[in-house]
């Protein structure tokens, strides 16, 4: 089983610069039509409330909540690793190592599950750079850390592509040379920034071959437009969040150990 834990959005509960617009009056007209009559509104006036910091905290909710508030703070902050330096996704050109963990940790976690499903092994993870919401700061990693890095509610699902799909998807990457996470899958480029070289699972990429990406239920649906994701030879989820395969993976780990290296180069 994974672990579900609710976030507290604030230190305490309040309702603050949110507008609720209220419909106060309806106006009906009745037009006879034969036996029968037909309602029509003719008009809708709104009044816009704004709720701010003005209005009172109720202490009676606040102390009903706070053992439970408590209970999930104490839950989020316990120490599951230590990271030895901070990690940001601005650290390098065309891989990061908070990026090539994220999609470390989306491999190792998610390809037992799907292998026992499938008798499969999936071949790469592409994830998306503005996925990653927080630097990882040197210290001791919690759960906290992974909402932070990971707010997101974003699914694993694995995708079966096409050998054409797949070089769709290597030409997306070569052409907006961002540090998308990945993993499994290695790319050189030229001085110039074409292509050079690209392997899967220390391989070319083979003629009339299916390949099976994992990635986030977001991407599949063509977010980002990486549309080399729609209309796959299958799908398949796996029920397992990237933020759960990342507490789990820091609940077995007892020190982070997060590089760039040569997935993603430029010569």
């Amino acid at each position: 089983m994974h672990k579900n834990i609710v976030v507290p959005s604030h230190k305490h509960i309040k309702i603050t610069h949110f507008v609720v617009f209220i419909t106060f009056t309806l106006f009906f007209s009745c037009k006879g039509e034969g036996n029968g009559s037909a309602r029509k509104i003719s008009k809708i006036e709104g009044k816009e409330i704004n709720i701010n910091d003005s209005i009172e905290e109720d202490k009676s909710v606040d102390d009903f909540i706070r053992p439970f508030r408590e209970h999930i703070d104490k839950d989020l902050s316990a120490p599951l690793a230590y990271n030895p330096s901070t990690l940001s996704k601005t650290d390098g050109e065309l891989n990061t190592a908070i990026g090539n963990l994220m999609a470390d940790i989306v491999m190792e976690q998610a390809d037992p599950v799907f292998h026992k499903r499938t008798e499969k092994h999936i071949d790469a993870v592409l994830l998306n750079f503005g996925g990653i919401r927080a630097i990882m700061p040197e210290g001791h990693v919690t759960a906290r850390t992974a909402y932070e890095v990971m707010p997101f509610e974003n699914t694993i699902v694995i995708l079966e592509l096409s050998e054409e799909k797949v070089r769709e998807m290597v030409n997306y990457l070569v052409k907006g040379k961002t540090a998308h996470p990945i993993s499994g899958i290695t790319l050189s480029l030229q001085k110039d920034g074409s292509l050079k070289s690209v392997r899967i699972g220390g391989n070319p990429v083979e003629k009339g071959k299916t390949y099976f990406i994992a990635t986030s239920d977001y991407l599949m649906n063509g977010g980002d437009h990486m549309d080399f994701f729609l209309d796959p030879v299958s799908v398949t989820p796996v029920d397992y969040r990237i933020r759960n395969a990342m507490i789990d993976y820091f609940s077995r780990t007892d020190t982070i150990r997060a590089v760039r290296d040569d997935r993603f180069v430029r010569d």
